[in-house]
C-alpha cells in the first residue's frame, strides 16, 4: 500500500467516523466534493495545505492520515 492508498483510506475512515458525507467535509473544508472524491480514492496527491484543513475540519493530527492500517486476523 503507497503512501496516497494510506492517505486515501484513513481520510475516507475519519470521514465516516464522524458521520459525514463527503458533501459536508469538502464544504467544512472548503474544497470541491470531486476533489475530495479522488482524494478517497487515491487518484491525488494532496498538498500540506489540504491536509491541514481537512485536519482541523476532522479535529485530527495531520500525522492521523498517513498511519498504517492495522492488519487484522493476522
Amino acid at each position: 500500500m503507497d503512501l496516497r492508498e494510506i492517505f486515501a483510506t484513513n481520510l475516507r475512515r475519519l470521514r465516516n467516523a464522524r458521520g459525514w458525507s463527503q458533501d459536508e467535509l469538502a464544504f467544512k473544508a472548503k474544497i470541491s466534493r470531486g476533489y475530495l472524491s479522488q482524494l478517497e480514492k487515491g487518484a491525488y496527491y494532496v498538498s500540506i495545505k489540504i491536509i491541514g484543513r481537512l485536519a482541523d475540519k476532522l479535529e485530527v493530527e495531520p500525522d492521523e492520515f498517513l498511519k498504517r492500517p492495522s492488519k487484522r486476523g493476522h
